[in-house]
């Protein structure tokens, strides 16, 4: 009986293919994920995710409106952190609420086809954007946060139906949403809180039918669950939203999500790993994962004291780019929009400069996976990836002095093969000595560039 099945499921796929419909693999139509780890787990990662490589973290909301510190604005001035109480008595009135902040959310200048043409030409293959932060707020109309959504206070617009809209009419970006599962002060959350999570009101009134929401209105292909620390995936309930995300819903065949369902389920159960903020393990990891990371390195959402320093530069972002892929990893670089809905243009910059170099080596990049070895012990600056089709790629973060560049025996290279250095035309010569690879860099390939490209073929491993 299986054997005829698997027939007539192989006989469906070759129908689709000779009538060019896009499909999925035969055997994944047969299979059923329960609400367990094992079987979640063994859900193959779809394969878009790993060729993509980089992809970009926008954090906006309320908090966009006092832009001071961080996106955690509210629960540090709650708690009592000292320059967030003296900066509301320096500046508001005694009494004044977070929620107020929220009419001044307007995005009056949100231009989400402006925003969308700034993310491709950084040359990312999927966009994450908040649609609800740890406030509770949320970026689109939803009908389990009333009077505290965009379209009832603030801007009045459906932010983040706009976005996906215009990500996916002028651009070939797939699109992702983050997504809070607690919120600091929902009075349903603190209830089940106080009751040690053995209550689960919140979850079951607002945050299943809440994402089920978020994903059946706008079929987002990234879910990047967050805000899980406090309590179990049991309380949350997340291995039985996530059988439901990959057997029933509208993105089951292409939706990836992340690690945070619970306490102790980061770096152990999702699709791919993010183990904590900004990891960078920088050594081949046995699971995929993505290094979610920020421009502005205090902060996720934008702040207006951030000083020039703060920022990452165009250098020390592509060199993070070039270790994370080597390494097996995404990158998720963060932007922090303001209130108004503008992209400030030291974000605009650093994102366009990523995209210039991508433009000359993103297929060092782009569906390349790890090579046997990671980082040259030799030069120490240099890290390999390998592409599709068999050619070693090998990306130096700094150019040598006197133009030579040094790598260790690693590979064999013979009379066929060829180096060429990205963005030149014509090919590198090089040598063998009897311990390492003198490669001849041109003058003229140095143009202050924030890292050089290698394009090495006919070798031997």
């Amino acid at each position: 009986m299986m054997a005829l099945k698997l027939v007539f499921l192989c006989y469906i796929a070759l129908c689709a293919v000779a009538s060019g419909i896009h499909i999925i693999n035969a055997y994944d139509l047969q299979v059923k994920y329960e609400p367990n780890w094992n079987s979640l787990d063994s859900r193959p990662l779809p394969s878009w995710f790993d060729d993509a490589k980089f992809g970009i973290f926008i954090h906006w909301g309320v908090f966009s409106v006092p832009s001071f510190g961080s996106e955690w604005f509210w629960i540090n001035w709650k708690s009592l952190v000292p320059k967030y109480v003296q900066f509301m008595h320096k500046h508001f009135e005694p009494g004044f609420t977070y929620q107020e902040f929220a009419k001044d959310f307007t995005a009056e200048f949100y231009n989400a086809s402006q925003w969308a043409e700034i993310f491709e030409a950084s040359g990312a293959k999927y966009i994450v954007l908040t649609s609800k932060h740890h406030e509770g707020y949320t970026l689109w109309p939803s009908k389990y946060s009333f009077s505290w959504n965009s379209m009832d206070v603030g801007p009045h617009k459906d932010l983040i139906g706009e976005l996906a809209t215009a990500v996916r009419k002028n651009t070939n970006l797939r699109f992702g949403l983050y997504h809070s599962l607690f919120e600091w002060f929902n009075p349903l959350y603190l209830y089940d809180k106080k009751n040690n999570f053995t209550t689960n009101v919140f979850v079951k009134n607002k945050i299943i039918p809440e994402m089920k929401e978020l994903i059946e209105t706008y079929k987002p292909e990234v879910l990047w669950s967050d805000g899980d620390w406090e309590a179990s995936e049991n309380y949350w309930e997340s291995k039985e939203f996530l059988s439901w995300l990959y057997n029933d819903s509208p993105v089951k065949s292409t939706i990836v999500t992340n690690d945070r369902w619970g306490v102790n389920t980061s770096c152990k159960h999702g699709d791919f790993y993010n183990c904590q903020d900004r990891f960078s393990p920088g050594t081949l990891q046995k699971h995929k994962w993505e290094n979610a990371m920020t421009i502005d390195k205090q902060s996720w959402g934008f702040r207006r004291n951030a000083k020039l320093e703060d920022y990452f530069t165009l250098e020390d972002l592509v060199k993070e780019l070039v270790i994370t892929v080597s390494t097996g990893g995404n990158l998720l670089m963060n932007v922090g929009p303001t209130k108004d809905g503008m992209i400030p243009a030291i974000f605009e910059e650093r994102l366009r400069g990523v995209g210039q170099w991508l433009s000359v080596n993103g297929e060092a990049i782009y569906k390349t996976k790890p090579w046997k070895i990671q980082n040259d012990t030799l030069s120490g600056d240099v890290w390999y990836t390998q592409g599709a089709d068999g050619n070693l790629y090998a990306t130096t973060l700094s150019w040598p002095l006197d133009n030579t560049l040094r790598l260790s025996n690693a590979f064999k290279l013979t009379p066929e093969s060829k180096i060429l250095l990205l963005g030149n035309k014509e090919n590198i010569k090089w040598q063998v000595k009897s311990n390492h690879i003198e490669v001849f860099l041109p003058s003229t390939g140095h143009k202050g560039e924030p890292a050089w490209v290698l394009k090495i073929n006919h070798y031997q491993d």
